[in-house]
């Protein structure tokens, strides 16, 4: 699941990178996009080793202890 949100992001990032180079448009946004991404992409996996050191399993099920 992780791992699909990831692709995500980045797909919104190739068509915002597409979007703004076709408009003339500075990049600044999409690496402000991107930075914000890898901060996300940080978290969610530090989330993760924190549910599979005290749970012991990343299974879906346990989703609902959160």
């Amino acid at each position: 699941m992780l791992l699909s949100l990831e692709f995500i992001v980045l797909m919104l990032f190739f068509l915002l990178f597409i979007y703004l180079n076709l408009l003339n448009y500075e990049n600044y946004f999409s690496m402000m996009f991107l930075t914000f991404s890898v901060c996300e992409g940080a978290l969610g996996l530090s989330i993760l080793v924190s549910m599979i050191r005290t749970h012991g399993n990343d299974y879906f099920q346990s989703f609902s202890i959160m």
